[in-house]
């Protein structure tokens, strides 16, 4: 393609955190009307490189080209003005505003002086329906699921008539008919000439959709190709600086007894009064991976929240844990009992961004390392920076702050806050999700080795593979109800028939 064709150019972009390079002359280009996959490891630079691009970190070395002439931008408001958006890979609305509020946030349409809220909520609803939400404009985003958030900051980049689009792992946290609609609003997008660059884990969708892909790692540039010249197996292969033969890798299943019991669980939401869950029967056992499946809204979160004492109102049913029937009424309860939930929201109920990664990960285990109200700040250390090693954190030490790592990273941390609690019975909600192939196989390693040493999985997962690969058995929820309880030889079709059981 002549020069002209690349609306954007990356040459020779360098930036540096203290002492640690992220990214090391990296070199990328985007043409008008294309979407091009950037792919790598948690780590590799990929989110850094987009906020460089957008002004959020304005200042590094190299260059930077827009339509040709050099540019950069001071803050994301100038890259705004110039026709950029960004989509995070954590969400930056704000819980407490509308729908509405947020799309419009900063840049209200006013009529004689105060907010024209007609316009503002009428444009809203426009923008809503294009990706099929029956949501209402007025809704506070802090009442919507994850999903839902994301589909709305992916509406609010699209209100701004953007001609480039930086998406960070925009399909995360949607459901396979919410990823349908964003592949035909990108397939759109295109058509209109507006120019993209699409961060996946999810090389699937990197196939789908996307005309190139360039793959970092490390913080450099290791090759850019076109779709039609490349596979799945030469990008995981690119990406981790290594083959991976197998994903999920094997181990001898040897259960025990069992440690958790749930006998005919119903429950209702409290705020709501809806029946949420519905005569829920499974067992887990000591040392075995229970895969915990069914579509988005089958409320497969809200039963691992009871359980944890965290949501809902029992109206029917018993828990026992180790054969004796319990009443968890709080998280306190449930960490007593010796259950930890590692959630699926980490940013919002797993961890403690403006602090450092060894604050974090001592904070379920504080007890551990006292005597006699005093912590053995030594043996606290030593503990933190074992976890540490093992999960193989890309950071610059257990003093650096939790919020400046990436995605990948700071589900470690979450995972290593467990360990140091070294809690008998592990819910993992989504424990890979938005992370890449590399830190995947070393968290279902991690995994291997709890199971090994007598631990009791419960994990769930909207990822087919990932359910059928890592349990032992899989019990599925349709509609808050079971769908299904299967070993682990089961098909994609049978768990998918489950899932859709008592749909509507």
């Amino acid at each position: 393609m002549s020069a002209p064709d690349k609306i954007l150019e990356i040459r020779d972009l360098t930036k540096v955190f203290g002492e640690v390079t992220v990214l090391d002359k990296v070199n990328f280009d985007l043409r008008e009307g294309e979407i091009h996959g950037l792919c790598g490891e948690n780590g590799a630079g990929k989110s850094t490189l987009l906020k460089c691009i957008s002004g959020v970190y304005p200042s590094y070395e190299g260059e930077i080209l827009l339509n040709g002439a050099p540019c950069s931008f001071a803050d994301i408001s100038e890259s705004r003005k110039a026709g950029l958006a960004i989509i995070y890979q954590e969400m930056s609305l704000v819980n407490e505003l509308s729908i509405a509020e947020n799309i419009f946030l900063g840049e209200e349409p006013v009529n004689s002086g105060l907010i024209d809220t007609d316009v503002m909520y009428s444009e809203t609803a426009k923008l809503l329906s294009r990706f099929n939400l029956d949501l209402k404009a007025e809704a506070l985003v802090g009442d919507l699921g994850v999903g839902k958030q994301q589909l709305v900051e992916i509406a609010k980049a699209l209100s701004k008539n953007s001609r480039i689009l930086l998406l960070d792992e925009p399909s995360a946290a949607l459901t396979e008919a919410e990823v349908k609609v964003l592949m035909e609003i990108l397939r759109g997008l295109r058509e209109q000439k507006v120019s993209c660059v699409y961060i996946s884990h999810k090389l699937d969708e990197i196939f789908e959709i996307c005309d190139r892909v360039t793959v970092l790692r490390d913080g450099k540039t290791i090759k850019t190709m076109d779709i039609g010249d490349t596979d799945t197996s030469e990008i995981i292969s690119l990406m981790v600086g290594r083959e991976i033969t197998d994903i999920f890798p094997g181990r001898s299943s040897q259960t025990g007894e069992t440690v958790l019991s749930v006998e005919g669980l119903s429950v209702k939401d409290e705020q709501t009064g809806k029946q949420v869950l519905k005569d829920i029967s499974f067992d887990l056992k000591k040392g075995e991976i229970l895969g915990l499946g069914g579509l988005m809204g089958a409320g497969r979160t809200e039963l691992v929240m009871h359980l944890f004492g965290a949501w809902g109102h029992r109206t029917a049913g018993r828990v026992k844990i180790r054969g004796k029937e319990v009443r968890i009424h709080d998280p306190g309860d449930a960490i007593k009992a010796g259950m930890v939930l590692l959630t699926e929201d980490r940013k919002r109920y797993g961890l403690i961004l403006d602090n450092t990664i060894s604050f974090n990960m001592s904070l379920s285990s504080l007890e551990k390392f006292s005597d006699r109200g005093f912590v053995n700040e030594d043996l606290e250390i030593s503990e933190e920076k074992k976890r540490f090693d093992e999960l193989n954190v890309k950071a610059k030490g257990i003093e650096q702050y939790v919020g400046e790592l990436s995605g990948g990273n700071q589900q470690k941390i979450v995972l290593g806050k467990a360990l140091m609690a070294d809690f008998d019975i592990i819910i993992f909600d989504e424990p890979t999700r938005g992370i890449d192939v590399g830190a995947k196989h070393e968290i279902y390693e991690i995994m291997n080795a709890l199971t090994a040493q007598g631990k009791a999985v419960l994990m769930i997962s909207g990822e087919l593979p990932e359910l059928m690969g890592m349990s032992d058995r899989i019990i599925v929820l349709s509609e808050g109800e079971m769908g299904g309880s299967f070993d682990k030889n089961a098909t994609q079709e049978e768990l998918m028939t489950a899932a859709i059981k008592f749909s509507k």
